[in-house]
């Protein structure tokens, strides 16, 4: 691994005001401290709210950097509870017109590079993206047009399936056509997946095994977007692999202890069993590595990213979707998959970085 340049001045951007808000900010505590460790200049900074003090007027920000700030920690953002949504907007008298919070555009433009740790809405679907690439920040992760397509499950389960890479069927349920849904449940039988479109961390994900269970999943989903995606439940095993500049890490396996691999499953320690490298074949561990690279290219991925699989019992091997920012909690997949083959965290984030630039 080549080595990254030292005290750089990086922002870990984090928080937002997607679903997702709480998770952003452990991937971004997690991340700031690695990288203060390993050197760098880092400040973490909540994209919504971001921060308003002594240097809110100044026109050079980067007298920020060098000091020790954990602005979400300081400002209490980092909690265990769900956040109030409607509370962190009230925070903000301009919320509505400007996503971006005080100084946060000065700030990343001061810094050398751009951490995203933002799940979700915005961070993961290429908005943001978009508006660092016009104002020349440089920035972690994927740009704005793969972010887009991977972040539509539906658009990116279209190009699966025009590319030959297996992944289960499914069809597209509108919010303005609901009252004819009963015609998706036709065409995918019980039981069945029903997740929001555009969703994350299986937030407004359900498994419906009968006609009630699949209007009121329907019902979920819809509240967190406006089209759900209705798959095809597959019964087996499941799996996630990261990729790194193209090429695939060691195949992980991800066995919950109760029910599937939900929010509460993903996030609370303890809740699932993982294996890494995962027990399997060497023929199957390379053909799900061969497909999630495969992914990558076809999703025009950059950077990093993390795929995940299901494989039935027949062993036949099923792509779900594709993650361009993956959680880096304590509990996420990518740094245990990066960690099997001695790449530590203050490394893998290093790495990142460096791909970064």
């Amino acid at each position: 691994m080549r080595e990254t340049r030292k005290s750089m001045k990086v922002v870990v951007l984090a928080g937002g005001i997607s679903t997702e808000r709480d998770v952003s900010l452990s991937s971004g505590a997690m991340i700031y401290r690695a990288l203060k460790e390993k050197g760098h200049d880092a400040i973490l900074l909540d994209v919504y709210l971001g921060y308003e003090d002594e240097w809110k007027n100044d026109s050079d920000m980067s007298g920020v950097f060098g000091l020790d700030r954990d602005w979400a920690k300081d400002m209490g953002l980092v909690t265990e509870k769900n956040p109030d949504i409607g509370q962190i907007k009230a925070m903000r008298h301009d919320g509505e017109k400007n996503f971006f919070g005080p100084n946060v555009i000065k700030l990343c433009q001061a810094a050398d590079v751009v951490f995203l740790a933002l799940h979700g809405e915005n961070g993961e679907n290429g908005k943001v993206q978009a508006c660092f690439d016009l104002m020349g920040i440089r920035y972690t992760g994927t740009d704005y047009v793969s972010s887009a397509l991977a972040m539509d499950k539906g658009l990116s389960k279209e190009l699966f399936f025009y590319h030959g890479i297996p992944t289960p069927a499914s069809v597209c349920v509108k919010k303005e056509d609901y009252a004819k849904h009963a015609e998706a449940g036709e065409e995918i039988s019980f039981p069945c997946i029903v997740k929001a479109c555009c969703g994350g961390s299986s937030v407004g994900v359900s498994i419906a095994r009968t006609e009630e269970d699949y209007e009121k999943a329907l019902e979920e989903a819809f509240k967190y977007d406006k089209e759900a995606l209705v798959e095809q439940y597959i019964e087996g095993r499941e799996f996630s692999v990261g990729v790194m500049a193209g090429k695939a890490l060691p195949v992980i396996e991800i066995a919950p202890i109760n029910g599937f691999y939900d929010y509460k499953n993903k996030y609370q320690p303890g809740a699932t069993v993982e294996t890494c490298p995962a027990q399997i074949s060497q023929e199957k561990t390379k053909e799900i590595q061969r497909y999630a690279e495969q992914v990558f290219c076809v999703l025009r991925l950059k950077n990093y990213a993390r795929m995940d699989f299901m494989m039935n019992e027949a062993g036949e091997v099923f792509c779900l979707e594709a993650n361009t920012l993956p959680g880096m909690t304590p509990t996420s997949l990518l740094p245990q998959e990066a960690a099997a083959v001695g790449i530590g965290f203050g490394e893998l984030c290093e790495e990142i970085m460096r791909n970064a630039l």
